[in-house]
């Protein structure tokens, strides 16, 4: 007779499998959608402190088509697998693990960020600084389609750390309710007129055309400004050296570059100031040169020599 093998052995053995089969069954499953709005995404408090979420930036200010801010507030989830996704419209996108693991992920995807416009239209938003993955920011891009009630339709991570949703709503049917003129105030609305007539009079190009716009959309706050971003990475790349020597070069040609200015400006009988800003840390002194903005025409046009142009290389008073 074949030996038995112990009970506790034997029900060991079978749990894996009956694990195995039943998560099968469930991935094979048809998705559920939920649609009722809550409030999970909102920091659940009755989560371990570890486990709330932890967002790294504040939401930028509610914007774009005045009949969406009713939206706001509110939440909608969407279930696939061991995952609830949830979109908190001009709030956050999160993503939650419905396991008893006791490191179920709980993380945001994404925090409301800026529109995304084509052909002035408004066609979706970006929710970005979300947790980190690997060397960046988990971002989601939420797509608008018009649809019977509000609901999150679809979720998708088309690359990695690149999610894309689909929320579906009766706010956008109407073929003008995502045009981005009507939302803007009468002096964008003019702004943008003069922009229309510069390209209709072939004044500008296409790109010029498009760039002016950009700035028109970023001053109606529907679009985050890249000019501030783009100076401080600048900054950072001024300051960033590979080795003392790179950065006593650069400190050299950077004072070379001033006392020519300083000759130049003293030539033409221009008034300037030395600015001085000191290092608490190693006690080093940095000059810059103050000069009017009214002035600078004069310095560029009286010496082409000087590389690079007066206004940006140096601090305008």
């Amino acid at each position: 007779m074949a030996a038995r093998a112990p009970v506790g052995k034997g029900r060991r053995q079978g749990l894996p499998l009956l694990l195995l089969l039943a998560g099968g069954v469930a991935a094979a499953g048809k998705m559920k959608v939920v649609e009722e709005p809550n409030s999970f995404g909102l920091n659940n408090p009755f989560l371990p402190p570890s486990n709330r979420l932890q967002p790294k930036a504040a939401p930028s200010p509610i914007s774009g088509p005045e009949h969406l801010f009713k939206l706001a507030g509110k939440c909608f989830g969407y279930v696939e697998s061991t995952y609830k996704y949830e979109f908190c419209p001009f709030y956050n996108v999160t993503q939650h693990e419905q396991t008893f693991r006791w490191n179920a992920y709980n993380g945001i995807l994404g925090i409301w960020h800026e529109w995304e416009i084509e052909n002035n239209t408004f066609v979706g938003m970006w929710m970005r600084e979300g947790d980190s993955c690997e060397t960046k920011n988990r971002e989601t891009k939420v797509l608008l389609v018009c649809g019977k009630k509000n609901r999150l339709a679809q979720v998708s991570e088309p690359s990695t750390c690149v999610y894309s949703l689909t929320f579906e709503t009766p706010l956008v049917c109407h073929p003008h309710s995502l045009l981005v003129y009507p939302t803007l105030p009468e002096a964008l609305q003019r702004k943008w007129d003069e922009v229309e007539q510069l390209l209709y009079d072939e004044l500008i190009t296409k790109q010029g055309y498009k760039k002016m716009l950009r700035v028109l959309f970023e001053e109606g706050s529907l679009l985050k400004s890249t000019r501030d971003k783009k100076e401080k990475d600048a900054q950072l790349r001024h300051l960033e050296f590979d080795s003392v020597e790179k950065c006593n070069k650069e400190y050299k040609r950077l004072s070379n570059d001033l006392q020519k200015l300083s000759d130049l400006l003293t030539q033409h009988g221009i008034a300037y100031e030395t600015i001085l800003f000191g290092n608490k840390d190693d006690n080093r002194i940095t000059q810059a040169v103050g000069i009017k903005k009214s002035d600078l025409s004069t310095v560029s046009n009286a010496d082409k020599h000087l590389n690079g142009d007066a206004e940006t290389r140096y601090n305008a008073l």
